[in-house]
């Protein structure tokens, strides 16, 4: 896979012998690949990823992957907050109020060969190629509602939920019910926690909660199930269970 290597962001210090563990999926939210690119280059801005995608597919290397790139910010997943020390960052020329709000064909094309490459290269789990918003939901939405998930997973590249048998959620719900695990709520914050989700402040604050559970569905749910708290509930049940079978 070539990159375009003649731009470089100074912005990344050393991972101190930190293993790469997750991929993570952003978007710049900028007017186009130039402005992208002048924004995580510049020293100033103290922000730079690994890889910044363009629309029509290429892929630009700015910081090499052996360095820690800042691109995560305070951030969350699976107990760690370093996030940027164990993680590749991946910017996609996407803005959800420009002229460059389609996630196109070459884009996704690219990053689906950039992942395949990092998947390989660093032994990554399928359950470690996240969204920002997944490790920081109470402050970023990006890649946002309308990245292509469903791509991703057809092509095999992160988990596809398989729907549980009955008696296998009926295990999961005995469970629940053993730890005295009552309302959706309390089920719901758990099953976020043991997947990876910062549900550190949920239980006294709605307003996180509610924030943690729309970064949620905006990436697991179709259009036509996001507002079904049902869906969501049943949902999250399915992605405990496939994440227990497959979390190693």
């Amino acid at each position: 896979m070539k990159y375009i290597t003649k731009y470089k962001s100074p912005n990344f210090n050393s991972r101190k012998n930190s293993r790469v563990q997750l991929i993570i999926i952003h978007y710049t939210a900028l007017k186009n690949t130039l402005e992208a690119i002048s924004y995580l280059c510049k020293k100033e801005k103290k922000v730079s990823s690994h890889y910044l995608i363009s629309q029509n597919g290429d892929v630009y290397n700015l910081v090499e992957d052996k360095y820690r790139a800042w691109h995560a910010g305070q951030a969350f997943w699976h107990e760690i907050t370093d996030i940027n020390s164990i993680s590749i960052g991946i910017e996609l020329d996407y803005n959800p109020n420009g002229k460059n709000n389609k996630f196109s064909f070459k884009m996704i094309y690219s990053l689906k060969k950039l992942i395949r490459k990092l998947l390989k290269n660093y032994k990554i789990n399928k359950n470690g190629i996240l969204a920002h918003s997944d490790i920081a939901p109470f402050r970023k939405k990006d890649p946002g509602k309308h990245f292509p998930w469903q791509s991703l997973s057809s092509s095999k590249l992160i988990l596809n939920l398989r729907k549980p048998k009955k008696r296998e959620i009926k295990i999961i719900e005995n469970w629940f019910h053993s730890h005295n695990l009552k309302s959706k709520k309390q089920k719901t914050i758990l099953a976020l926690s043991l997947i990876g989700y910062d549900t550190r402040e949920v239980y006294k604050n709605d307003r996180l909660y509610n924030k943690l559970v729309r970064a949620y569905r905006n990436r697991y749910l179709n259009s036509k199930d996001i507002n079904n708290n049902k869906s969501i509930y049943n949902t999250l049940i399915k992605h405990l269970f496939n994440f227990l079978l497959t979390k190693n």
